[in-house]
């Protein structure tokens, strides 16, 4: 588990001060703690959509709508494996961020 300070979380970041896991950190992380990233990610999803719950964006206002749709019948463990495949089969793209991975290679192709 990660310790942040909370004078960190205090502070708004901007987006170029805020870190992107890449397939560097990915693939030298244990399966439980990809597991807890992809929670995260999962959460921030859920708290999205339940803050839109009674006017969802459009597609044009927002990725939530296409993110569940694209990753309709996917698990954690799915995605999680997805990306173990994915980044064992492109050594030469660890440094693609994790979160552009999920999206070209499960988003966009369950949106198809």
């Amino acid at each position: 588990m990660v310790c942040v300070p909370l004078t960190t979380l205090s502070n708004i970041a901007r987006a170029d001060e805020v870190p992107l896991v890449t397939g560097e950190q990915w693939v030298r992380s244990s399966e439980q703690l990809k597991k807890v990233y992809l929670i995260g990610i999962a959460n921030a999803y859920h708290l999205e959509a339940a803050y839109h719950a009674s006017n969802p964006p459009t597609d044009d206002q927002s990725m939530i709508p296409r993110f569940g749709k694209g990753l309709k019948g996917h698990t954690l463990d799915s995605v999680r494996e997805g990306l173990n495949q994915w980044y064992a089969a492109n050594p030469d793209r660890v440094k693609q961020p994790v979160i552009e991975t999920i999206w070209f290679e499960m988003v966009v192709p369950g949106l198809q």
